[in-house]
Order: structure tokens, then C-alpha cells, then sequence
């Protein structure tokens, strides 16, 4: 399993639509999310972001996925880009593998000082 993290903030491009315009794309982009949970793809929700979240990012939206696997990731992220999101969204993504913590909490005890990168 993966889990997939989408933020976002609107473009000048997704203000300059009208609001047919919006409802009328994000009604493609909810058929398609549809189609992919046929597939096994499960999003876990939306959400905006608190304005008092402690270390907060400066992206407004966001979204949270679980997908089956790498495969599907790819597909996940090759539709995001055929369906134009990127044009009317400023986002970044964080993807990994679902880990179970106490897999976590043993890769961050045992970094090594003299690691070079942080996926050692």
C-alpha cells in the first residue's frame, strides 16, 4: 500500500474560469475519481488547512489517498496530469510506501550520522 499527500493552492488561470466552468471540470475530475476507486484507489479526504495548524504549510487545500501500489500510483499521477490539474493548481505531492510504525520509528533510530541522504 502507499499513501499519496496532494497540496494545493488555486492558480489565476482557476479564478479567471467561470463558475460553470469550475463546476463542470470538477465534475470530470469526480467522475474519474469514481472510475479509480473501481481500481482500488481510496481517498481518505479532503480538506482545507487550519490556519492555526502548527508549522503549517503554504497550501491551502489538500487531499489524502491510499493506493494499492507503485503501479497504480503511477496511473494515479499520469491521470492528475492528462486531466489538467496542474494548469488551474499550484500543487506538490508527497507519496511513500505505508509502513507500519514500528518500522518507522526503527528507520528514524537507526539513521546513521554519517548518511548522506535521508533514504539511507
Amino acid at each position: 500500500m502507499y499513501l499519496y499527500v496532494e497540496q494545493w493552492n488555486v492558480t489565476k488561470e482557476w479564478m479567471d474560469l467561470s463558475k460553470e466552468d469550475r463546476r463542470a471540470y470538477m465534475n470530470k475530475v469526480s467522475d474519474a475519481i469514481n472510475d479509480m476507486s473501481r481500481g482500488g484507489v481510496e481517498n481518505l479526504g479532503w480538506a482545507m488547512n487550519d490556519e492555526h495548524t502548527p508549522y503549517r504549510s503554504d497550501y491551502r487545500y489538500m487531499a489524502l489517498w491510499k493506493l494499492p501500489n507503485e503501479e497504480a500510483v503511477e496511473k494515479f499521477e499520469h491521470g492528475i496530469e492528462e486531466a489538467g490539474w496542474h494548469k488551474y493548481f499550484s500543487q506538490v505531492n508527497s507519496r511513500g510506501k505505508l509502513l507500519p510504525l514500528h518500522e518507522a520509528i526503527d528507520f528514524l533510530v537507526n539513521l546513521e550520522k554519517h548518511s548522506t541522504s535521508i533514504l539511507d
